[in-house]
């Protein structure tokens, strides 16, 4: 399967972070004093009090604006940091990409002293509400089913967490999966897809049928049609989802006792 080294070159061009988005994470994070952000890619949603970003692959790591938090190339489940390194980590839209999730989860656990947040999906709200995999690609929804983990088996591994649903506005910044609900030809560009990964990674014959089939529906006025009630909405829930772990601020790290 593809890695980031190569889906990710013109990652930065289509996948800006959205303030609405922001402001929910950011407020998750409260106040906390510094964070880790692993999985970080070219940097979205990071905070100003950002320590370190976490990522490994390089051509992401290059991508990151002047002023950005130092960065260091490396995988969530061996983050090389010392234990309670900062008050909160953080993992966004990166969790489905790890090969050993509870042994990054557990090193989440082990380098936040406080909070831990994570921007995930629930697949199966995802694929019922999505109209893009649920009618035009379901060859992107397989991929997903057999990586995509359930939140409460996040939150298992988390230790326990609360789970906030992330509304996507019809305007979206963040080219992510769901991004373009209401901006449907967006689809049909190649660079749209190419900064998605559930599309970059079934690959483009494997969607050519589907998007044959939604150009053709756009074309014809089918699409509006069946989707009119969506074009009168302005955010959607579709499955994000965020994750807010508070950590016991009393106790040290034991690695016998994670999850």
């Amino acid at each position: 399967m593809a890695t980031y080294d190569t889906l990710g070159a013109a990652y930065a061009r289509t996948r800006q972070p959205d303030p609405r988005i922001a402001a929910q994470i950011h407020a998750a994070l409260g106040n906390v004093t510094d964070v880790i952000n692993v999985g970080a890619g070219t940097g979205s949603y990071e905070p100003p009090r950002t320590a370190l970003a976490v990522e490994p692959s390089q051509v992401m790591i290059a991508q990151r604006p002047p002023g950005s938090a130092p960065a260091v190339r490396a995988v969530a489940e061996h983050l090389p940091l010392r234990d309670n390194a900062a008050e909160a980590a953080m993992a966004l839209l990166t969790v489905h990409h790890w090969a050993d999730l509870a042994a990054g989860m557990a090193e989440l656990r082990r380098v936040a002293r406080r909070r831990i947040v994570i921007l995930t999906w629930d697949q199966q709200v995802f694929r019922e509400r999505f109209w893009l995999v649920r009618d035009y690609l379901p060859e992107a929804a397989a991929l997903d089913d057999t990586r995509a983990t359930p939140a409460d088996q996040l939150v298992d591994l988390l230790g326990g967490a609360r789970q906030e649903p992330v509304m996507v506005p019809h305007d979206c910044v963040d080219g992510f999966g769901a991004a373009y609900w209401r901006r449907p030809e967006a689809y049909l560009d190649p660079r749209v897809r190419a900064g998605i990964s559930m599309l970059a990674q079934t690959g483009e014959d494997a969607i050519a049928p589907g998007l044959a089939r939604l150009a053709d529906d756009l074309a014809t006025g089918r699409w509006h049609t069946h989707h009119a009630e969506l074009l009168t909405l302005d955010t959607i829930d579709v499955g994000y989802r965020l994750l807010v772990t508070d950590l016991p601020t009393t106790n040290a790290f034991n690695p016998s006792a994670a999850p």
